[in-house]
């Protein structure tokens, strides 16, 4: 396990958790893994699971969060244009959908995540530089910072290569899988038929 990593089981000692919980919180481990809330993977695993719309005191029941909890992380997803508030037909209340487009998905928490952390790295390399001039840092110092600021540079010049350029082909994973259980499946067959 890696350090700062929890990964949280879904079973407990009195009940097996069901399939649906199994991969609501799978996807949370990974949100949370790759340093996002894990509530928020939960949310949205959630709603692409059901495939439906889906209410805020909805998302409470079916989580166990509160309502606090719930609106917060509703804000935060739909920042990132991961979660949309919709209406639906007969229904006084607002609901939330999510994305289901894996590449939009990405390209959006990058582009607004990632991108602004970048830009915040940048601009505090740029003012350590200009600081360390003015205060008549040594010249192998000043290379150094001005190092770093170039990587940040070429950082973001790549993050903004993948944004342009971006694409997630899927269907050669499906394909892979395919073929995979195919494989396992011959495979249960020969060892039956000997």
């Amino acid at each position: 396990m890696m350090k700062g990593f929890l990964y949280t089981d879904s079973q407990n000692e009195d009940t097996e958790a069901g399939w649906e919980d199994l991969v609501v919180d799978a996807v949370g481990n990974v949100i949370e893994f790759w340093g996002f809330k894990r509530n928020q993977g939960r949310v949205w695993a959630l709603i692409f699971l059901r495939g439906t719309p889906m209410s805020a005191q909805e998302l409470q029941e079916a989580l166990g969060l509160s309502k606090g909890a719930v609106s917060m992380l509703t804000r935060e997803l739909e920042r990132w244009e991961v979660l949309r508030r919709v209406r639906v037909p007969n229904s006084s209340s607002w609901r939330f959908d999510v994305e289901t487009d894996l590449r939009r998905m990405i390209s959006n928490v990058f582009r607004e995540r990632e991108a602004v952390f970048i830009t915040r790295v940048r601009a505090d390399l740029a003012e350590a530089e200009q600081r360390a001039k003015e205060e008549g840092a040594p010249a192998e110092v000043l290379e150094r910072v001005r190092r770093m600021r170039t990587l940040a540079d070429a950082m973001a010049k790549a993050l903004d290569l993948f944004l342009a350029s971006a694409t997630l082909d899927l269907g050669k994973m499906v394909n892979l899988l395919r073929e995979t259980t195919k494989a396992k499946g011959r495979r249960r067959r020969l060892g039956r038929s000997r």
